[in-house]
This record gives structure tokens, sequence and C-alpha cells, in this order.
């Protein structure tokens, strides 16, 4: 009996310390800036994140599972919560999961549709972490959402998650009378990675003539390109929670099956030759940023020389699949009017920045709304009672008043 006890003792052992070591190490020291409101509250959210990814990294230390399936699995063992004005349908595409929301109210004409992309890095979220988000759009805005299940890592790297998510979206589109939707009024939404799909979805759907037209994108704190690293937000934002530079690249690297060991290479820019970098700095670069986003600890990186290796392993990050952001006007030009949600303490912060101006040069339609007390992924703690921030509530109703106005 003593033998048998003596396993599960050590792994609570473990368990407690890691606890104990995130709780010191973090609690007290996690950089917090002064304007995001309820301090305390991200202090414990980014606790509990971190707990999560360490234990999870000690299940796949002991190959007892990944530390991406650990992380979800636990993040899913919430109960959804029930709408009693919103009916959901589990359905699949082929194989691809999906879940459908759709208004009970009755409506004599086609309804608008939202396929909704979740996000997480590839890495994190899932249909149900993001459950209560699409209820409410469909509720408010009295939409039809399609939310999509793509495959996501550890098993799954680039491009899976991007494939399922246009193969469940012209799946969709092709059968709107089904749903009753508008096929005028098709909109395309997501956070974080889901953003980026969004808009992957909108270039990658140009040429199709035989299908409805994407009416509108909403891109929330939306991932946009993989290829610099420099910009001022990554310099102010690198350690604030929920989205660190560790934890971005850990995403980044396991997604494009890239080895983590070029981190620093990448970190300089040596990872792409100097004509890469002049092609594209004409959209990437800082000028491109209104100044009073590069007030504050920001400081201008000399790249380093061509790291050749480097960039065998990582020039996939140039496909378009990857970075929407460098696509050539003739394709930006004919993206569909967009709704732009960025924050200010993102990481992310200026992808949406650099989309946002290259969509106006180009004269497409852009809807703004920056939150200054906004970080990474606050959109996800709207049901999250205690740990809701204001600021999820806020980006809700701005995308829901965007929908309405279409």
């Amino acid at each position: 009996m003593a033998v048998l006890l003596l396993p599960l003792l050590m792994a609570a052992c473990a368990f407690l310390g890691v606890g104990l070591w995130v709780i010191c190490s973090h609690f007290l020291t996690a950089d917090i800036p002064a304007a995001i409101g309820h301090p305390v509250k991200l202090r414990v959210l980014d606790c509990l994140f971190l707990l999560l990814l360490r234990w999870g990294m000690i299940f796949e230390k002991l190959r007892i599972c990944s530390m991406p399936r650990f992380v979800r699995f636990m993040h899913d063992l919430r109960p959804l919560k029930e709408d009693p004005d919103v009916v959901v349908t589990d359905l699949h595409y082929g194989t691809i999961p999906v879940k459908l929301y759709q208004p009970k109210a009755f409506s004599c004409i086609p309804r608008p549709g939202i396929v909704f992309y979740h996000g997480g890095g590839a890495v994190l979220g899932s249909l149900k972490t993001h459950h209560v988000i699409c209820c409410h759009l469909s509720k408010k805005s009295g939409s039809v959402v399609l939310s999509v299940g793509y495959r996501r890592l550890p098993q799954h790297k680039f491009p899976v998650a991007v494939r399922d998510c246009i193969a469940a979206t012209i799946h969709f589109l092709k059968s709107l009378n089904v749903y009753g939707v508008d096929p005028d009024r098709v909109v395309v939404c997501g956070d974080s990675v889901g953003g980026g799909v969004a808009t992957i979805v909108c270039q990658k759907l140009l040429d199709c003539p035989d299908l409805p037209k994407i009416r509108a994108q909403i891109l929330v704190y939306a991932i946009l390109q993989a290829v610099d690293f420099q910009s001022p937000s990554y310099q102010q934002n690198r350690n604030i929670p929920l989205l660190n530079w560790n934890f971005a690249f850990y995403c980044w690297s396991c997604y494009l099956d890239i080895n983590p060991s070029w981190k620093s290479t990448i970190m300089k820019g040596a990872h792409l030759p100097a004509e890469v970098w002049e092609k594209y700095s004409k959209w990437l670069g800082a000028e491109n940023i209104p100044e009073r986003f590069k007030k504050k600890s920001y400081r201008p990186m000399p790249r380093e020389p061509l790291n050749e290796a480097a960039y065998l392993e990582t020039n996939l990050a140039l496909d378009l699949m990857n970075s929407p952001l460098i696509a050539e006007d003739e394709v930006m030009s004919q993206l569909p009017e967009a709704c732009i949600v960025s924050c200010e303490y993102d990481l992310l912060r200026d992808h949406s920045l650099l989309f946002k101006k290259r969509l106006e040069d180009l004269g497409v339609p852009v809807t703004w709304h920056h939150m200054e007390d906004g970080f990474h992924g606050v959109l996800s703690t709207f049901d999250m009672g205690y740990l809701q921030f204001p600021c999820s509530t806020r980006i809700l109703n701005a995308m829901v008043h965007f929908l309405n106005k279409l």
C-alpha cells in the first residue's frame, strides 16, 4: 500500500511546489501597467494561467499527455451556460466539429451570418471556451453564428488549422439557405489567431465567384504577421500577461515546427535576408505606426546579418497563410470592410495598427476601437465572474454595434 501511495504523494508535492513557486515568483512580480484596472484580478488570472502551463509541462515530461491537451482539458471542465434565447446545435462538417448558434426569436427575413474562429495561438482555446461569446453575439445581433472547432497543436501544425477553417467556412456559405442566413450579410470574426484566420479566409475566398462574398471582417487583437518581432509593442509589452514574448514564441515555433533554439536569432531579425526586410518594410516598418504608440520604452533595433540556417527553417513565416498582413495591394484592396479591435497592453498591438493603415491607404473602410486598458486575451474573461474585466464587455458591445450597422 505504501508503495502505491508514494508516487501519488510525490506528484502531490510536485504540484504543490509548482503552485508555491508560481505564486511567489509571479503574483507579486508580474508586470501590470498602472492603466489596467483591477490589477489584482490580472495577477490572479496570470497565476492561474501559469499554473496550468507549468502543470501541463510536468504531465508532458512524464509522458502522460501534452501540455496543450492538459490546459485545454482544464479549460473545458467548466459546464456550458445555456441561454434561453439561443438554440445551440453541435454539428460536424466532415470531420470538423462546429457549433451553430441561432436566435429563438422569429424573423421574417434572412438573418446575418457570422463565422467565428476562436483564439488561443492554435495551442489553447476551443468551442467551449468561446461558447458564451458566441451566444452573446447571436442574441444581441440577431445573427446565426457558426463557431469552428479547428484542429490544434501539438498533433496538427501549419497549415491544418487554417485549412479546417477555410473548409468549414465554404461549407457554411454553401448552406446559408438551410440556416436562413442572408448571403449578403455574412461576416467572419475571430480573436487572436482566430482574427488572423478571418483575414486569411477573406483573402483565400476572393477568387471563388461561386460563393457568396464575405460582407465584413471583425478582428480582435488579431495575429496578422509572423515575420517581424521588433515593433514597438513587442518591446513595450514583452512581459505583460496574458501573452508574453516567451509564450508567443512557443506558440509560433510549435505551429511552424521550428526549432526553439532560433529564438534569439529571430528576435534580432537575423532569420530573413536584407532583401526581404527591404520588400516588406514599407508595410511593417515602425514609421507606419502612429507616434503616440512609440513614446514609451521603444528603441529601434538594427537587424543583425542573415543566419542562412535560420532562414531555411523559418521562411515558412512568409507564407500568406501565416502573414496575411504582407499580401500585395491587389489582394488587400479587395478585402471587405473591417472592424479592428486593438489593446494598448498587447504584445500584438502593432499588428492591428499596421493592418488598419494598409486597409485605409487602399480605401477599404475600417472601424477601429482601441482599448486603452486592454491586454491580450481580455475578451475571454467575459464570462469569468469575479475575474471578468469591463474591457471585455466594451469589446463585445463594439462588435455587436458594428454588426447591427451592416
